[in-house]
C-alpha cells in the first residue's frame, strides 16, 4: 500500500486524472474499477472519480509496491544542453526568450533534440526547484509554443495551479502576444482580418486559409500594422487575436502578404536572395512583447504586467538594409 500527501502543485486535479499520471502504465479503465472496489481511496474513504484533490488529502493506493512501481509512469532526469535567456522568474512562472531553430517542445520519444521545455526542467532542476524523481504528478511546461523557427517569447509554468490559471487565461484571450515580422509587399495602415483555416492531410503540415465557413475549418483573427514601408518589403507589428498552427504565416500568405524566409508559404525567390545577402535560414517572425490582462488566482499579480524583447539583431540588419523610411 501506498499513501500520498497531496501537495498545491497536485490540488485542484480530479482523482481520476490524478492517478492517471501517477500510474501512467495503467488503463484508465483499471482506475476506474480500483476507485470503484475501494482499492484507492482519499482521506480513508470511498471517493467519486470526479472528486477535486485537495491540498494536504491524503490519497492511498491499495496495491503492492511491486505492482504500484510496474504502474508508475517513469520519470527521467533531464539533461539539456539549451541556455535559457530569461525575461522574467518568479515562484509560479518563467518567461523565455527563445531564439529560431529550437523546438519549444520535444517532438521525438527518445528526448534527443534540445528544446525548450526539457531545458526549462533541467535549470529547475540544478536550482533545486523541481525534481523529476519526487512523486508529483506535475512537470513544469509551457503555457504557448512557437514554431521550431519563430523566435521570442514563451511563458513556462513552475506549478500546477499556475499552468492551469495560464491556460484558462488563453482560453478566454487574457494573455495578448505581439510579433514582429517582414514581409513581401508594400503594406500600410492596419487592419484586423477575419478568415478559417484547416489543417491539409500532407507531408508538410500545412494550413490553408480561406472564407470557408464549413464544419471543417476553424475561424482565425489576425490583426496587423505596418511599422515601415520600403519599396519591396514592409515590417509589421502582427496582434494574434485567435492561436491556431502555423496562423501568421498562413494568414499572411493568403493576404499576399508572405512572411521572409517561410519556406512552406513564402516566396521563393524572396527567400533564395535573403539567404545569400544574410544567411538567413528561418522565417523572420519574431514574438516581442506579451501583455498580461486580468488573471485570476495564483497570478492575479500579473495584472497588467507586460514582457517586451528587442527584434533579433538579424531581424534588425534586414529591416535597415531593404526597408527605407
Amino acid at each position: 500500500m501506498r499513501e500520498i500527501r497531496i501537495t498545491e502543485n497536485e490540488s485542484g486535479q480530479r482523482l481520476d486524472r490524478y492517478i492517471r499520471k501517477y500510474l501512467g502504465e495503467a488503463s484508465l479503465g483499471f482506475i476506474y474499477k480500483q476507485i470503484r472496489k475501494k482499492n484507492i481511496l482519499v482521506n480513508k474513504a470511498k471517493a467519486s472519480e470526479k472528486y477535486i484533490l485537495k491540498n494536504n488529502d491524503l490519497v492511498q493506493i491499495f496495491f503492492s509496491e511491486e505492482t504500484i512501481d510496474n504502474f508508475k509512469t517513469k520519470k527521467r532526469l533531464i539533461k539539456s544542453n539549451v541556455k535559457l535567456d530569461i525575461v522574467y522568474e518568479d515562484d509560479n512562472i518563467i518567461v523565455i526568450n527563445k531564439r529560431a531553430g529550437i523546438l519549444s517542445h520535444s517532438t521525438k520519444n527518445d528526448y534527443s533534440e534540445d528544446n525548450i521545455v526539457d531545458g526549462m526542467i533541467a535549470y529547475l532542476n540544478n536550482k533545486g526547484e523541481y525534481d523529476p524523481k519526487d512523486k508529483s504528478t506535475f512537470s513544469p511546461s509551457l503555457a504557448n509554443r512557437l514554431d521550431r523557427n519563430t523566435s521570442g517569447l514563451l511563458v513556462g509554468a513552475k506549478t500546477y495551479n499556475a499552468i492551469q490559471e495560464l491556460n484558462k487565461a488563453q482560453r478566454n484571450n487574457q494573455i495578448k502576444k505581439y510579433y514582429y515580422t517582414v514581409v513581401s509587399g508594400q503594406v500600410y495602415g492596419s487592419e484586423i482580418e477575419y478568415a478559417s483555416i484547416e489543417k491539409i492531410k500532407d507531408k508538410e503540415n500545412l494550413s490553408k486559409v480561406s472564407k470557408s465557413e464549413s464544419n471543417d475549418v476553424k475561424d482565425i483573427i489576425t490583426g496587423y500594422k505596418a511599422i515601415r514601408t520600403g519599396k519591396n518589403y514592409s515590417l509589421l507589428e502582427i496582434n494574434l487575436i485567435t492561436g491556431r498552427t502555423h496562423q501568421i504565416r498562413a494568414h499572411l500568405s493568403y493576404l499576399k502578404m508572405p512572411v521572409i524566409g517561410d519556406t512552406k508559404y513564402g516566396i521563393k525567390t524572396a527567400n533564395k536572395y535573403f539567404k545569400e545577402k544574410y544567411n538567413l535560414n528561418h522565417q523572420l517572425l519574431h514574438c516581442y512583447k506579451m501583455e498580461f490582462l486580468d488573471l485570476e488566482g495564483d497570478l492575479e499579480y500579473l495584472k497588467d504586467k507586460v514582457f517586451k524583447v528587442n527584434m533579433t539583431p538579424l531581424m534588425e540588419k534586414v529591416v535597415e538594409g531593404e526597408i527605407d523610411e
